[in-house]
């Protein structure tokens, strides 16, 4: 394999790990960047009711673009321990497997969501006055997801060959397309909420065509035909990793219906409207801590698959410490600046009066979710699926799911925030245990 990829096995892990999560970083800061656009836009410039109505339709259309982002995480895991292993002709495999699977499967669940939209928009809590801005806005976006579950697919498999500013450069250009959209669709020509999605949909686009254009000149996986040949026992390993990720988008998506349905039971079109404000907040805020658990991700992947075991281990310590840090001021910054932030995306002051308290309480344990992050992470780079899945589900499927469902009986809007810190503290105990018990046997110092 060439020098680049090789690079993992040798070089320092601090300047991997620098060199990978800060172009991880800064693509998801973009991307993130877009639907804070998004979001600011159309709160201003359509008005309140849009924003529900992107809370609503995002998690949807995420939710089966995920497939790409899956099906890109578990190959990749695959992909890079086979390069570890200086095993190229089943990383080229592995490659051809994902395009398959990623467009296969995108596909077939636009299908479904053309024929079923209304009731998917209502699952997912298009109620009230909510319903008609949601519908204009996802079918255009629908169309699109299978550009995008294809790019979110190819964004891990250039960081896997260790060209991490290729895949943060495809995030940069969708971000400023969409931004440039925007501002046609929305300011310029009228169009309402359906340029907001026209602009969403051509940010899709634009992602796709570079990762195409990198695969076909820029890439060390030149696939030929004969990649394309199924194997079902390489996809069945691609499938269990990527199962870990897409369960962890499913129950995100389960979350949000309930989210989406307590929120307006407990303070109607109001609270689904500040909850829509809070979860853009949480994709922006904590973009540094995923970048560094992105950019370890290849790292610990290809050591593992090379059993230099004690760099897997550093590796641990080094992304826990820097992505830990990051979080503390992320934490200092949510709790100091919370009511201008709000004040950016809406006029509405009843809404910029009510968001910032709930901001402030869901961002409450964030100092320490990098345990959890990074320790889900590992398992998944690993190969070791069961114990992979079971982390990753842990604080949205068996604790916040729960709480959310339980606590504002007794504790009304108040108890949904309060839900966030108490799922992140339990979900970073279990996640501890089981990383400890992997460092005292599989890498354990010798």
């Amino acid at each position: 394999m060439s020098v680049s990829s090789a690079d993992l096995a040798n070089k320092s892990i601090k300047s991997l790990l620098i060199k990978q999560a800060v172009p991880a970083s800064v693509g998801i800061l973009f991307m993130t960047i877009n639907i804070l656009i998004d979001t600011i836009f159309v709160g201003r410039w359509i008005g309140p009711l849009a924003i529900a109505a992107l809370t609503v339709v995002m998690p949807l259309t995420f939710l089966i673009s995920s497939l790409g982002m899956a099906i890109g995480i578990g190959g990749s895991s695959v992909l890079s321990r086979a390069l570890g292993a200086d095993n190229k002709e089943k990383a080229l495999n592995t490659f051809a497997h994902q395009i398959i699977m990623a467009f296969g499967l995108a596909s077939v669940f636009v299908i479904t969501g053309l024929f079923f939209s209304n009731e998917m928009l209502y699952a997912f809590g298009a109620n009230g006055d909510i319903a008609e801005p949601a519908r204009i806005f996802f079918i255009p976006v629908l169309l699109a997801v299978p550009f995008q579950a294809l790019a979110m697919m190819g964004n891990n498999v250039v960081r896997a060959e260790d060209k991490a500013r290729h895949a943060m450069t495809a995030m940069i250009l969708s971000a400023l397309g969409n931004l440039i959209m925007d501002v046609l669709f929305i300011k310029v020509l009228d169009m309402g909420i359906f340029g907001a999605a026209l602009a969403t949909a051509t940010s899709f686009f634009i992602a796709f065509a570079y990762l195409v254009w990198f695969f076909i000149y820029k890439s060390e996986l030149r696939l030929q035909l004969k990649h394309f040949k199924w194997h079902n026992k390489l996809a069945g390993e691609i499938t269990s990793l990527s199962f870990v990720t897409f369960a962890r988008q499913g129950v995100i998506g389960v979350l949000a219906i309930i989210l989406n349905h307590t929120l307006f039971e407990q303070g109607g079109e109001h609270a689904v409207t500040v909850y829509g404000i809070i979860s853009r907040m949480l994709m922006f805020m904590l973009f540094p801590v995923l970048g560094v658990t992105q950019g370890f991700l290849p790292i610990s992947g290809y050591n593992y698959g090379a059993g230099n075991y004690g760099r897997v281990r550093e590796s641990i310590f080094t992304a826990i410490k820097y992505a830990g840090a990051l979080a503390i001021v992320i934490f200092a910054v949510i709790l100091i600046f919370a009511k201008p932030i709000v004040a950016v995306f809406t006029k509405d002051p009843s809404v910029i009066e009510d968001t910032p308290g709930a901001l402030r309480w869901v961002f409450a344990a964030s100092p320490i979710i990098a345990v959890q992050l990074i320790g889900s992470a590992y398992f998944q780079a690993a190969g070791k699926a069961t114990k992979a899945l079971l982390l990753t589900l842990s604080k949205q499927g068996f604790f916040l799911i729960p709480l959310v469902l339980i606590l504002p009986h007794f504790f009304g809007i108040f108890g949904v925030w309060v839900s966030f810190p108490i799922a992140d503290i339990l979900s970073t105990l279990i996640t501890g245990i089981f990383l400890k018990k992997e460092m005292d046997t599989q890498l354990k110092e010798t």
